[in-house]
């Protein structure tokens, strides 16, 4: 008599499921940011970094060869001058999950350059952004487009048959919404400064 063999094929969602994580898994994971599983979801968010550096030749491009070795997202990068000649501030936008953000932060500080890194996101900020954008209009469009420039405390630089350019200041937020609005009336072009963001102390804070 022949030995019967099982040949039971396991249920399609049963062989996709993923093995439990170990313990040393869940802590790499948890302390990084990181899905425990293949269906969490990654604590990835947009980061503000304040950067003190000495105007020395070279420093920009030696923080933007930062990013670009590590692989690090650089959304956008702001320099200008300090109350001091000899230092700059540089504003920094980015995003990834605590790990990647605390790696961004030790190999900021490493920088030969630098003399202060700190990450706004979780501090009081106050936070602002330049943005100067050309808009279409028409006879039918032109008292909405006015309306919607003054609600957002915008200012006209300059107006063309059809076109008008229009400067707006605010946390990036408010020039997203803006731009946003815009894009139904026809945007013919935009700048934007990026991010400049500063800590702000707050004299009651409990």
């Amino acid at each position: 008599m022949k030995e019967e063999i099982d040949i039971t094929i396991p249920a399609p969602d049963e062989a996709r499921r993923p093995r439990p994580a170990t313990a040393q898994q869940i802590f790499r994971k948890t302390t990084s940011g990181e899905p425990l599983n293949g269906d969490g979801v990654e604590r990835r968010k947009t980061r503000i970094i304040s950067v003190v550096v000495e105007n020395s030749l070279g420093a920009l491009n030696r923080v933007a060869n930062l990013f670009s070795a590590r692989g690090f997202s650089l959304d956008s990068v702001a320099v200008g001058p300090t109350n001091d000649p000899a230092l700059s501030r540089m504003t920094i936008v980015t995003s990834g999950n605590d790990r990647i953000i605390g790696q961004v932060v030790r190999q900021l500080g490493k920088l030969i350059d630098t003399r202060e890194v700190v990450d706004l996101t979780d501090l009081p900020y106050v936070e602002r952004e330049l943005c100067l954008i050309k808009v279409r209009y028409s006879s039918a469009t032109r008292p909405e487009l006015m309306d919607i420039i003054e609600i957002f405390h915008g200012k006209v630089v300059n107006i063309t048959p059809g076109q008008v350019t229009v400067e707006l200041a605010g946390p990036t937020q408010k020039i997203n919404a803006f731009v946003g609005l815009m894009g139904p009336m026809g945007i013919d072009e935009v700048a934007r400064s990026g991010c400049i963001a500063m800590h702000r102390e707050l004299a009651y804070e409990q």
